[in-house]
């Protein structure tokens, strides 16, 4: 949880620094792109989960 907290604290103050140097968001503008990236992670997760049950990865 400790990590979530500080990732969290630190997307803010990156956020607010590009805020006020006027630079773009280093992140996906749209809900689309923040989907994207939250399947990306599912993905990764359920490979994790069933990976040991399927015969073909080692």
């Amino acid at each position: 949880m400790k990590e979530v907290i500080l990732a969290l604290g630190t997307g803010v103050i990156v956020g607010f620094l590009f805020a006020l140097l006027k630079l773009p968001i280093p992140a996906p503008p749209a809900l689309a792109g923040v989907t994207g990236i939250v399947g990306v992670y599912l993905g990764y997760k359920l490979f994790m989960w069933l990976g040991p049950l399927l015969p073909w990865v080692k």
